[in-house]
């Protein structure tokens, strides 16, 4: 192995892992980006070291991205890091968070021929895709194999949205991330996904940024699995009902 090759390796490594993108396009990194995809020796090394590390190594639109692979305590968060993080408290609103997030996703994914669902995504949006697919999971999830944890958990989510206002009485146009509502909710999930570079805002409209949408179209190909088979039918719905302006 060359001492180069090691090094141009550990360079894209590191980059990665700081949340940096070797782009192509980026003049600053494109000499990297070449070496990742022209060196095959570059190549093996950095996604042996992804593969090490349990970091899943996207490619999207001449950029690299790498994301915490399932259980990465170092890259990625535990739940109590990410409660802190969003701002909730206990499970059940974290297992809600991860469902909203879920919808957010399948509002611009349908499969790999057709692209996204949609350019961007707002508030209320989300609402009526979350309001979709927990009716159909709790539709569905008699049918489902599922282990009492995870029919616990669907169960605890859906009580939890349906206790939930739509608003709260102190809520104007511009709605604050918070626990007592709906809105809230998704404002808290949406602030998370922006800080994370997944999601951009421009007056109330939420763009995915290519890490998002790197992560979707990887994560559907190779996944999707048993939630994405429950709630699939109701997100589709939801979309068709609301692109027809119902």
């Amino acid at each position: 192995m060359e001492n180069r090759n090691l090094e141009k390796a550990l360079e894209i490594f590191s980059a990665l892992i700081k949340g940096e993108e070797i782009s192509r396009k980026n003049k600053d990194t494109a000499s990297l980006y070449d070496e990742y995809n022209d060196n095959a020796q570059v190549y093996d090394i950095v996604t042996m070291m992804c593969k090490k590390m349990n970091l899943s190594l996207y490619e999207y639109k001449d950029i690299l991205y790498v994301s915490p692979g399932v259980g990465n305590k170092v890259f990625g968060y535990s739940n109590e890091e990410l409660k802190r993080e969003i701002g909730i408290r206990v499970n059940r609103e974290l297992y809600l968070c991860y469902f909203i997030m879920y919808g957010v996703i399948t509002r611009f994914y349908t499969d790999t021929s057709t692209g996204t669902f949609t350019e961007y995504v707002r508030r209320e949006d989300i609402i009526n895709t979350v309001d979709g697919m927990l009716a159909s999971t709790m539709k569905n999830i008699g049918i489902m194999t599922l282990d009492e944890v995870k029919e616990n958990s669907f169960e605890a989510v859906a009580a939890l949205w349906e206790e939930l206002p739509l608003v709260i009485s102190e809520e104007t146009s511009v709605v604050k991330a918070a626990r007592g509502s709906k809105s809230g909710f998704v404002k808290m999930v949406f602030n998370f996904m922006e800080k994370q570079g997944l999601l951009v805002e421009n007056e109330g409209r939420y763009y995915p940024t290519g890490r998002l949408s790197a992560l979707i179209e990887n994560y559907f190909e190779q996944y999707k699995g048993e939630l994405y088979n429950i709630v699939k039918g109701a997100a589709e719905d939801a979309t068709y009902k609301q692109n027809q302006g119902e």
